[in-house]
């Protein structure tokens, strides 16, 4: 397929949304009670990576990037991810603390959007995270300096066998670089796709430190 043949695809090929609904009354007043039963939700429906989810960062120039992480925790009403602390993500945290996650499940036809400020967790959750992973995983977080330039992927498996070396019969700790970082919400917004592009929206915004739930237009 062409590049004229993608764009007459992506002009042409269209699809309606299935007609299952979403308002007020089947909305939880807590959003994450209501994130909780959406999530079960993909589980049931064999939805793949149901705790993926793209976070975009912005940098002291405003550029903003996005990039697809995993939820793998939910602590003190934030929601937890693991990055490199030398990463872009990272490093455009530090520069400026805002972001937000967009989760998507095609096969309920779902989107879930989570604005908020991102901070690091303790080193204690991060200890714990880091020390439950595969070894390999492990390895591989000491190998990897993430978002930096590789001359070419020998170069990586290189570091990669250097620090098995290393590690060798030894427990793999957590590297200084590498750690948890929280998204703390003050937005929450569930979609739910409808026929002719009349979407459910509900959205929750903290005011005062407490939910408020409405109704968007779609």
């Amino acid at each position: 397929m062409g590049l004229q043949d993608v764009k007459k695809h992506m002009n042409s090929v269209r699809r309606d949304f299935s007609d299952q609904p979403f308002d007020e009354s089947q909305s939880d007043n807590n959003p994450f009670i209501q994130y909780a039963k959406w999530f079960n939700e993909a589980v049931k429906a064999s939805v793949l990576d149901p705790y993926a989810a793209c976070v975009s960062t912005v940098d002291s120039h405003g550029q903003p990037s996005s990039r697809m992480v995993y939820i793998r925790d939910i602590i003190e009403d934030s929601f937890v991810f693991y990055t490199n602390y030398n990463s872009t993500k990272a490093k455009n945290i530090k520069q400026n603390n805002l972001g937000s996650f967009t989760i998507f499940w095609g096969e309920l036809e779902r989107q879930i959007q989570i604005k908020g400020t991102i901070e690091k967790v303790s080193s204690e959750i991060s200890d714990a995270y880091f020390n439950a992973r595969p070894r390999e995983s492990q390895l591989g977080a000491w190998a990897s300096n993430q978002s930096s330039i590789l001359k070419d992927r020998n170069q990586l498996i290189d570091r990669l066998n250097e620090f098995t070396k290393q590690f060798e019969g030894k427990q793999v700790t957590r590297p200084n670089h590498w750690g948890g970082y929280r998204l703390i919400p003050f937005e929450i917004e569930f979609w739910q796709g409808r026929p002719s592009r009349l979407h459910d929206r509900i959205v929750y915004r903290k005011v005062n430190n407490q939910w408020e739930k409405n109704r968007l237009s779609p």
